[in-house]
């Protein structure tokens, strides 16, 4: 079937990405297989990870389709975008009819992007995995393929004002090998491996980022545990459980 929407809406966005001066850093793209189904599972911290996440099989020629909150899809911009592309959209209060449609476009061999995390992370650090991303490649006998994303924070996330002017702001991708998803595997066994390698992934983003915040005023990007002012995950969950 012709993609009328999704390639153009890629070409848009690397024409987007050089006039913003972006400097990508994306490794690891030849693990994301050529062919077959496979749930790409990244961790969450900017309103863009999709994008990027999704720029990462570009190289192998595939296109990701990713499940997204309902809301997204109901925006008169975003929507027919997402629609468009064939992402899928999540009511959080029904989740079974995303699940059933995920499962149907990894048996048909499509690449189905999970962000386990459900929300993004406003600590930057890995919250605690819903176990989806696992149940769904272990039902469609699809392996999982872990990713990190690094940066991306810098140009849009929660609680921060948008920056999308010629920033040189760098962005680190890192796609890590299959895991495979085997039928007697433990699911609450299998999540924690995957967290566990994207978080493996998500360090190994951070060790080769190139910049380091230029004074106290913009530290807040830099989780707490790194030297920055970004909030811990201990105070997240007290501000959300407030």
């Amino acid at each position: 079937m012709a993609e009328l929407v999704y390639r153009p809406v890629i070409g848009f966005a690397l024409t987007l990405f050089k006039a913003w001066d972006l400097k990508i850093d994306c490794k690891g793209s030849e693990n994301i297989p050529r062919s077959g189904g496979a749930v790409l599972v990244s961790n969450h911290i900017s309103y863009l990870d999709f994008i990027f996440d999704g720029l990462a099989a570009h190289p192998q020629k595939r296109l990701v389709r990713f499940m997204a909150k309902e809301s997204v899809f109901r925006h008169r911009i975003s929507g027919p975008l997402m629609r468009g592309m064939k992402h899928i959209p999540v009511d959080r209060k029904q989740g079974e009819a995303a699940y059933a449609r995920a499962l149907d476009s990894l048996r048909s061999g499509e690449i189905v992007g999970v962000f386990p995390e459900a929300t993004i992370s406003p600590s930057f650090t890995l919250k605690t995995f819903k176990s989806g991303a696992a149940r769904l490649a272990q039902e469609a006998g699809v392996p999982l393929i872990p990713m990190a994303v690094w940066g991306t924070q810098r140009l849009w996330t929660k609680g921060r004002p948008r920056n999308f002017g010629r920033s040189h702001t760098p962005i680190t991708i890192r796609v890590g090998e299959a895991m495979e998803a085997a039928r007697d595997a433990h699911i609450g066994a299998l999540t924690q491996r995957l967290r566990e390698r994207v978080q493996e992934l998500l360090e190994a983003a951070q060790r080769s980022y190139p910049v380091r915040p230029k004074g106290n005023d913009d530290t807040w990007w830099v989780p707490a545990h790194l030297g920055g002012t970004a909030p811990t995950p201990e105070q997240v969950q007290a501000a959300e459980a407030g």
